[in-house]
């Protein structure tokens, strides 16, 4: 399974020859470095939840008139969507299926945003071996301790560091694959995951430095 980041969030999980798109948001194409003819070739696509840096609809036509891909999504961004007149799929807590992708749909707590309602959120198992919690750093994820791959928020404004390598360091992945750093400069991107890496090298977590489009790992 090959994993490529294309700014923040937006990630491309490709098996097999099939390619599914999750959180195209407006991060990522904010400054031009993202295109969507990047993702003409999209099989799927997966709206985790309603918030801006995961939800582009304008970019996400685009994405879709290209690709002719589905979308998958739970029932408040299906609201938003159904607006745009954007075809979609409402998904529930359950097991699916996209073509070699088995995905575990799970309703997943955001952090607290200050001022913010909280928005309905999905996180993912992806094949048994990648959970993608979004942007949930819940206890209740804990379940999945030891798992192969944590799609892991590295910076926000509803977390410090401590608290994110806290949640790390007690699911205890082998690798980590971090998202959520799309409005920060490369400098401080990469020192942060210089950081990073030192304190998950003590563990015997392989952290990886993932973060200019295109970057990709393998599992």
């Amino acid at each position: 399974m090959k994993i490529t980041k294309y700014l923040h969030s937006c990630l491309v999980f490709e098996l097999d020859g099939y390619k599914l798109l999750f959180d195209p948001g407006k991060f990522s194409f904010a400054e031009g470095e993202v295109m969507p003819e990047m993702f003409g070739d999209i099989n799927a696509i997966i709206i985790t939840h309603i918030h801006p840096d995961h939800l582009d609809t304008d970019n996400l036509k685009k994405i879709v008139e290209l690709s002719d891909a589905p979308v998958y999504t739970n029932a408040q961004v299906g609201m938003a969507l159904q607006k745009e007149a954007i075809d979609h799929t409402i998904w529930q807590d359950d097991t699916y299926k996209l073509g070699p992708f088995k995905l575990q749909a799970m309703t997943v707590a955001h952090e607290l945003i200050m001022d913010n309602p909280l928005p309905q959120m999905m996180g993912f198992v992806i094949n048994d071996a990648v959970l993608h919690p979004v942007d949930s750093m819940e206890d209740e994820l804990l379940r999945f301790k030891n798992i192969e791959l944590l799609i892991m928020v590295s910076m926000a404004p509803f977390a410090n560091e401590p608290r994110i390598a806290a949640f790390a360091d007690k699911l205890q992945p082998k690798q980590i694959l971090p998202v959520h750093d799309g409005y920060a400069k490369e400098f401080f991107i990469k020192q942060r995951y210089e950081a990073y890496t030192k304190h998950f090298d003590k563990q015997g977590i392989k952290f990886h430095n993932v973060y200019k489009v295109g970057d990709n790992i393998t599992i």
